[in-house]
């Protein structure tokens, strides 16, 4: 809740700017930062990237790119993470939206994650659920709301004129880890996050095999170096810049406002105003 303000103050300064992920409350304020950055385009303006799919996203993108998949039809991502509702589970900032705003669980970085491998939504429809409704505060013993959903389904349409479903949970009972999948006319990748395993398959196959990421394709986190080689001018922030954050943050709000209105949310939001 403080990092629209601790940004603009400090660009306002004179002093580049990494900001912890995710980006803002809302989309507004990501805008706020957007066109605070813009203003000092002297001044580097990173957000801490999604890490979770690090060590395959170049393979992704060059597979897609060689055709591996054909066509795109479909990207399935479920970022559930295994266990059942506890009502007796203490009150964390992360359950209340005046704290952190209209991100919900990792939604965020799985969405910015995925951006990388088939671009941007154009349309969202959104359905939540809030589990557990009150909590106890652990500092204070007492018990508090908690407004950010347990549980969310997304169907979105991309830009590229792919489909997309995306599935946040936190109430997941024995359900597999975090995974992704993409579907197209010619082939699947399938990315497992608990082993960190890539696996593809080809029209004609009857089942998909590991793939072999190569040294020079596994990326790996070196947040720190990109952001302190782009102030020594030696490279360009590419994970993440703000412009990547405010998609992320304009897609966050289209799932609240979706969710409340039972409507689907076109992208990018025109209504936006800093």
């Amino acid at each position: 809740y403080m990092h629209c303000e601790m940004t603009c103050a400090a660009l306002e300064a004179g002093k580049h700017v990494q900001c912890e992920a995710r980006m803002a409350m809302n989309a507004t304020e990501a805008h706020t930062m957007l066109k605070a950055s813009q203003a000092h385009p002297h001044l580097v303006a990173q957000i801490v990237p999604s890490p979770l799919t690090f060590r395959v996203d170049t393979m992704i993108q060059e597979l897609m790119a060689d055709g591996y998949i054909g066509d795109l039809i479909s990207l399935k991502a479920r970022g559930t993470v295994a266990g059942f509702s506890n009502p007796d589970g203490p009150l964390h900032w992360r359950h209340q939206k005046s704290l952190s705003g209209m991100n919900i669980q990792n939604m965020g970085i799985w969405y910015e994650a995925s951006m990388r491998w088939v671009g941007p939504a154009s349309r969202v429809y959104a359905l939540t659920r809030v589990c557990v409704g009150q909590r106890r505060d652990a500092n204070t013993g007492q018990m508090g709301t908690a407004d950010v959903p347990d549980y969310v389904e997304i169907v979105a349409d991309l830009e590229n004129g792919g489909a997309a479903t995306y599935e946040f949970s936190a109430v997941s009972g024995l359900a597999p880890g975090p995974s992704a999948w993409i579907f197209g006319t010619a082939g699947t990748l399938h990315y497992d996050h608990s082993s960190q395993t890539l696996y593809g398959g080809k029209a004609g196959d009857t089942e998909l095999k590991a793939i072999e990421i190569p040294a020079d394709k596994a990326g790996a986190w070196r947040v720190e170096a990109e952001f302190v080689g782009a102030i020594r001018g030696e490279e360009e922030i590419r994970l993440t810049d703000f412009t990547t954050g405010t998609k992320y943050m304009e897609f966050t709000e289209a799932v609240t406002r979706s969710a409340e209105s039972g409507q689907a949310i076109s992208l990018p939001l025109t209504d936006i105003h800093t």
